[in-house]
């Protein structure tokens, strides 16, 4: 079957963007083929510094013809109606539409709507220069005379050429007949600008990524990546060395060359004695070079790899002296940095967070630094930190955010502080904490185990999560600036992963000046939301949080997860599942009577009333008050598969009630006690969790 291939050769594609761009050309034109009816059977894009490229295999040469029948109003319907029919289906008059008739609903139109397939060939220059002129580029620019006029091609450099075919491996394919903004799709296009900068001829996929291969460009980002990687070790390992590998480096590195050839560069050791990330960042952020270890050993090199765009006639040498002496004189800045930070001590760098405005309506970085300072102190006897040191902690924890080397280098913030504080004396679980306060800060990333880092950590997040609620900035839809989702899971994770006892409300709830109740009720709801993202990775059910978070004053989270656990537990029993069926046909009974009666039946019932009536309805009573009883001091006592466990000893007497008794008595004192006897039942079940949360 035919393929089409696509390439847009443009000047240079920052490196960030071309994976998302391969992926999005690749929707819009097989999203684009499928809606018109045109399947496929596979498409892949690919992206290199100058290119974007596509390859649809298994096209039909035509369409298929379509018939289809759309309903229209009934005989006799508005005007309105019948012309948006007319409209909708393409025909000028009623007399182009039948009427049919149904039984049940009488005469109605009906168009049939009959379109013949269409030429594949045709269908894609209708819809490729749409498709181009609106990319979802991130940033684009317009440029020559062209970018005067309204409406002219924006794209994120300019474009050079489009190479548009169609057509089956047995024959020459056609060009796509299509141009934008005066670019003619054709077959022509080029290879590396500097090593093979001729144009070249192209007709279809097979031919094309050999004939960019003897052009010097490796078309697939995948390939080059293999390619750096594999040539990086074994050229470190022919040096004795170790290579750093550094997956985030090696995307953007494949972005920067079409013909990648790895070199390496040295520079002094006295540069060295500059912390190993200090180097690493200067390295990687200002020449998107990889650094190397002495093998066997975590101690860094005095060499690094770079990845050039050229084999050099000079055997790179040139280009490894260039990048040498630009590293040497970012190590020299980095040097400086260091050694001007360690002169002041971060205690003095304080008043300058007093400076910074952290945010406008929550006050500076210092005013911050003083709110986590008090809190990390409350928080600490309840981690087992030492108060005095996770306040200490808490107070130099943001000052390295006003040093020479975190100034230059921002993801340094943190780690740079803990070697400070470290050749400055402070105690070493309070270096710990400076760092460690951030974390964790992802899925994959761990959380700490020191308990003055964990005392900071919570207070740093919690500090955060109370301020942006309090002036009502929160995350909305998938916007969330501030990473508050993020905070919140650090908060949970930290909790659960060092089974930490924290009453959250009593820790957030002073730092809402106004309607504390509300927004500390709001702040929890966010938490047991954030809380099932992270407990349904785990396998837990949402509806058995939501069930756990219903009842009143559960911001133990620690708690409430084990609470989740016992519940499920119970809930894949038998017993479980008979007592959930048996509490929701005593809940629909009691909503429906309660609405019939305009009351509600939450009062005991009577005992005495109850011992008089049916054998199933005394032992149900006595198994209510045991079961109540005995769930209530297992709660108390944490045990929560104790609770489940009293619980499950209602089945039976809930299932032999249901079966011989008869709850709308003709007696109004009898039909109000049994009544009172499901509601019993209900108020049972809450002493572990809301039922009526629970789905099934």
């Amino acid at each position: 079957m035919p393929d089409l291939l696509l390439e847009l050769l443009s000047e240079e594609i920052p490196a960030r963007m071309q994976r998302r761009a391969a992926e999005d050309l690749k929707k819009l034109v097989t999203d684009a083929l499928v809606e018109r009816g045109f399947l496929y059977e596979g498409a892949k894009a690919f992206a290199t510094p100058r290119r974007l490229a596509l390859h649809v295999a298994g096209l039909p040469a035509r369409g298929e013809a379509v018939r289809e029948e759309r309903r229209g109003p009934r005989v006799g319907a508005p005007e309105a109606a019948v012309q948006g029919f007319l409209k909708s289906a393409g025909l000028s008059s009623l007399d182009q539409a039948t009427t049919v008739t149904d039984p049940k609903k009488g005469e109605f139109y009906l168009a049939v709507i009959e379109r013949p397939g269409r030429e594949t060939l045709d269908v894609l220059a209708e819809i490729l220069p749409g498709i181009i002129k609106s990319f979802p580029w991130p940033k684009s620019m317009r440029w020559g005379a062209a970018s005067a006029q309204p409406g002219s091609l924006r794209w994120v450099r300019p474009l050079q050429s489009i190479v548009a075919t169609f057509g089956p491996e047995t024959e020459t394919p056609d060009v796509v007949p299509f141009a934008v903004e005066g670019i003619s799709a054709g077959t022509t296009t080029r290879g590396h600008r500097f090593l093979s900068p001729e144009p070249f001829e192209v007709r279809r996929f097979d031919d094309y990524v050999p004939a960019l291969e003897r052009a010097d460009v490796i078309l697939d980002a995948d390939r080059r990546k293999d390619i750096i990687l594999h040539d990086a070790k074994d050229l470190a390992f022919a040096r004795g060395l170790d290579l750093v590998e550094d997956e985030g480096l090696l995307e953007e590195v494949a972005g920067l060359v079409e013909r990648p050839v790895v070199l390496m560069g040295s520079f002094e050791e006295r540069f060295l004695e500059i912390p190993a990330e200090a180097i690493r960042a200067t390295i990687r952020a200002n020449q998107k070079c990889f650094v190397l270890r002495k093998s066997g050993s975590e101690e860094l090199a005095p060499a690094f790899l770079l990845v050039s765009n050229l084999v050099a006639s000079d055997g790179g040498a040139a280009i490894t002296a260039g990048n040498e002496r630009v590293v040497r004189a970012r190590l020299s800045d980095a040097r400086f940095f260091w050694e001007t930070d360690k002169a002041t001590k971060l205690e003095d760098r304080l008043p300058k967070l007093d400076a910074i405005v952290f945010h406008e309506k929550l006050g500076t970085q210092g005013e911050r630094v003083a709110r986590i300072a008090a809190l990390a102190k409350d928080i600490a006897p309840l981690v087992g930190a030492d108060p005095a040191l996770a306040e200490r902690a808490a107070r130099l924890a943001k000052a390295d955010l006003v040093t020479e080397m975190v100034g230059e280098f921002p993801e340094l913030q943190g780690l740079m502080g803990r070697k400070y504080a470290a050749l400055q004396g402070e105690h070493p679980s309070v270096a710990a904490a400076i760092e460690e306060h951030y974390k964790p800060v992802g899925p994959s990333d761990r959380v700490p185990t020191d308990p003055v880092s964990i005392a900071v950590a919570l207070a740093d997040k919690l500090d955060t999560l109370a301020g942006f609620w309090s002036i009502d900035e929160k995350p909305t839809g998938s916007k969330d600036p501030y990473a508050l989702r993020r905070a919140a899971l650090g908060v949970i994770r930290a909790v659960i992963e060092r089974s930490l006892r924290l009453s959250l409300a009593s820790l957030v709830a002073p730092r809402f000046a106004n309607a504390g109740t509300e927004r500390t009720a709001d702040l929890l709801a966010f938490f047991a939301d954030r809380l099932k993202v992270y407990l349904r990775d785990q396998g837990a059910r949402h509806d058995l949080i939501d069930a756990v978070f219903a009842l009143p004053g559960q911001d133990d989270l620690l708690l409430v997860v084990r609470r989740v656990e016992a519940l499920g537990a119970f809930l894949a029993t038998d017993d479980g599942k008979n007592l959930l069926a048996g509490y929701k046909r005593a809940a629909n009974i009691l909503r429906i009577e309660e609405k019939k009666d305009g009351r509600t039946y939450d009062a005991a019932p009577d005992a005495a009333l109850a011992a008089s009536g049916e054998p199933e309805e005394r032992a149900l009573a006595e198994a209510l008050t045991a079961a109540r009883e005995e769930a209530s001091a297992a709660v108390a006592a944490e045990d929560f598969s104790g609770a489940m466990r009293a619980l499950s000893r209602l089945r039976a007497p809930v299932d032999a009630f249901f079966e011989k008794v008869t709850v709308n008595a003709d007696d109004p004192a009898l039909r109000r006690n049994r009544l009172l006897l499901l509601n019993a039942l209900r108020a049972a079940t809450r002493e572990v969790a809301e039922f009526s949360r629970i789905e099934g």
